[in-house]
């Protein structure tokens, strides 16, 4: 054999299926054009009295890569064959590689090719090898038992299991390998077993809690996982707060109720026989809000706050703040009747005092009707309230309240300004209680009929909050207020700056108001239709019902097509919604849905009658259809979130 080349370069790119290219990818890998490493030495030899010296120290500096670049595309090619499961030639090159350094990949990998291929005999001697040169890696016990395992000698590999697991000692570092080697053969118990031996070992009663509560969850063994909560409650009281979060995911991920009941039996059990273990309370508690079983979790704080009165009943205004925020408004007025009783010099009375209050507050404007009887009974309750605790910064919120109450309830208007005068007279009033109170004002002297008056105090708030929500909101009532005032363009001009406010609630109803009047501009040159429905609207503001209703009716009764048929139907709903009629309303909400379903009212007309089928007509059923149908047809709504929230909370129970 005889080669000529002019230059190294020449040489170089004869050969260049040597160089480089092994890395990229195996499908061009073929005995034709790849050079056995065997061959290299032969190569150069022959060729090497053809070279110059110096090119001959050049070639050697090109060639060096060469055997550099063979390894990680070895490597690669063994990845690729062992991927595909061609086990034969992913063995092949795995011997190699694992000669070259040992690696534990390569081992791993090499010998699941000879496990695939029943190769039993090299499997065994490469598990033997191993375990000589790293005695102290347990795991290797398992590979071996797992050898085993593949010749049916079950037996023979619980025994190397179980030898396994009986070398662990007080040096825990290869505790983690060898669970983790039970759990890739899907042996849980042995990997369970395999930490309570490391805790038996150790002496802690506390160690792989996190990991032993894992493997039971994924067991389905929820008598030991729950167990093991209460053993590191046990160990450690402080630890609460991270039960309750492992057992809050746990709860989560499980597909049933299998695991929440078997936590209630479990709590019920160890409160009975420790009533004096204060953990086990508080854990019963919380896992009541959880589960939102309000009753009972006020029911378990009673029975705390009587067993340890040093708390003052801080458990209680817990759950009082829970139930409430979840519209339990029942078991929340309890719980704060139940600190109040306490007495005055209780830490919890005042917070007790506001917090039924606010209760009262929400419900009313919920749409809870209330007679004058006991609407007068409500009103004293909060004069009393004034009586106990002032007019002060602390009962600000008490005194807004108070103010829409009489307004918009009590239809005592100037009762409601004197009110909100008094608050806006208290000295050191933080600057945007004040600046609320104003926008409440306004409302109050617009419900009044003193329009320029309340816009003169919206104009001061939006001045005065430029930059931030507060303004928009201010600037938001008096858009309203000009299309009250039959001023559309200029209402319209005012709503369209504030569709890109910050804050969504607002852009929304921008929004909505924006289009409700544009887009009747358009379809009536005259805007009579729309003066007869923004007259209608205003009434509403002002809750005279049965006006508003006339003027609405009157606008359905105009024609027998118009854009604001929809908004007519809303509007008509929230009406018998006041009047606590409520079936009527679901009625109303349905014909918009069905008649209007691609009208930007239709998500609200979902929301509302889910809300009141939910909370007032006792049809849970109907309640989570309407919040699927908001997830499915209307994704981008502003009450996609909420929706999603209740939808799950109702599919749960």
């Amino acid at each position: 054999m005889h080669l000529e080349f002019d230059s190294v370069a020449q040489l170089v790119e004869h050969n260049t299926f040597n160089v480089g290219v092994l890395g990229s990818s195996p499908s061009w890998v073929t005995k034709q054009n790849r050079m056995p490493e065997t061959m290299a030495p032969i190569f150069f030899m022959m060729i090497g009295r053809h070279i110059p010296p110096m090119l001959w120290l050049l070639l050697l500096m090109v060639a060096a890569p060469v055997a550099v670049a063979q390894q990680p595309g070895d490597e690669q090619l063994a990845a690729y064959y062992f991927d595909r499961q061609e086990y034969d030639q992913a063995a092949q090159l795995y011997e190699t590689l694992y000669q070259r350094g040992h690696n534990k990949l390569h081992y791993q990998r090499l010998l699941s090719s000879y496990l695939e291929l029943s190769r039993f005999r090299d499997a065994q001697r490469l598990v033997e090898q191993r375990r000589k040169s790293d005695g102290g890696d347990l795991s290797l016990m398992v590979d071996e038992g797992v050898v085993l395992l593949r010749q049916k000698q079950n037996k023979k590999a619980n025994k190397c299991f179980e030898s396994a697991i009986g070398r662990i000692t007080a040096n825990l570092q290869p505790v983690p390998d060898l669970a983790m080697a039970f759990e890739r053969i899907e042996r849980l118990d042995m990997a369970v077993k395999t930490y309570l031996t490391a805790r038996e070992k150790s002496g802690s009663k506390s160690i792989y809690f996190n990991e032993l509560t894992a493997l039971y969850q994924q067991m389905g063994d929820h008598v030991a996982m729950t167990n093991e909560y209460f053993r590191l409650l046990d160990e450690e009281p402080r630890s609460i707060s991270s039960v309750q979060l492992a057992m809050q995911r746990a709860l989560n991920q499980a597909p049933d109720n299998r695991l929440a009941e078997g936590v209630r039996s479990a709590l019920v059990e160890r409160v009975r026989e420790h009533p004096e273990n204060r953990t086990y309370i508080e854990m019963m508690t919380w896992f009541s809000l959880q589960q939102k079983d309000f009753q009972f979790a006020l029911e378990q704080a009673e029975a705390a706050d009587a067993r340890f009165p040093d708390g003052n009943g801080e458990v209680v205004m817990r759950v009082a703040r829970i139930a409430q925020t979840n519209r339990a408004y029942d078991v929340s007025i309890s719980a704060y009747r139940y600190l109040q009783q306490k007495g005055k010099s209780n830490p919890y009375f005042q917070n007790a005092v506001v917090g039924e209050l606010e209760v009262e507050f929400e419900k009313v404007s919920n749409g809870d009707a209330v007679d004058s009887k006991q609407f007068a009974e409500l009103k004293k309750r909060y004069l009393a309230a004034f009586d106990d605790l002032g007019k002060n910064a602390e009962t600000a919120s008490l005194m807004r309240h108070y103010a829409q109450l009489l307004a918009y309830h009590g239809g005592d208007v100037q009762e409601a300004v004197d009110m909100l005068d008094d608050l806006l007279e208290i000295k050191r009033l933080p600057p945007q209680v004040r600046d609320e109170a104003k926008l409440e004002l306004g409302d109050m002297l617009l419900f009044a009929g003193q329009v320029w008056d309340a816009s003169l105090l919206y104009s001061q708030v939006e001045k005065s909050n430029r930059d931030d929500v507060l303004g928009s909101a201010a600037k938001f009532r008096n858009a309203r207020l000009s299309y009250f005032n039959h001023d559309f363009q200029w209402a319209v001009s005012q709503l369209n700056v504030l569709r890109s406010s910050t804050s969504k609630l607002i852009a929304n109803d921008a929004m909505q108001l924006s289009l409700l009047i544009s887009d009747n501009m358009e379809d009536d040159s005259t805007y009579s239709t729309l003066e007869i429905f923004a007259d209608a609207d205003l009434q509403l503001f002002r809750n005279q019902l049965e006006v508003a209703w006339d003027g609405f009716d009157a606008v359905a009764k105009s024609t027998l097509s118009h854009p604001l048929h929809d908004e007519v139907l809303l509007r008509k709903a929230q009406i018998r919604c006041k009047q606590g009629r409520y079936a009527e309303a679901d009625s109303l909400l349905q014909r918009l849905v069905d008649f209007y379903p691609t009208d930007i009212t239709a998500d609200d007309a979902l929301w509302q009658m889910a809300e009141m089928n939910e909370t007032h007509l006792n049809n849970p059923d109907k309640a989570r259809q309407c919040y699927e149908r908001i997830l499915l047809d209307y994704p981008t709504s502003l009450y996609a979130d909420s929706a999603r929230k209740r939808y799950n909370q109702l599919k749960s129970k």
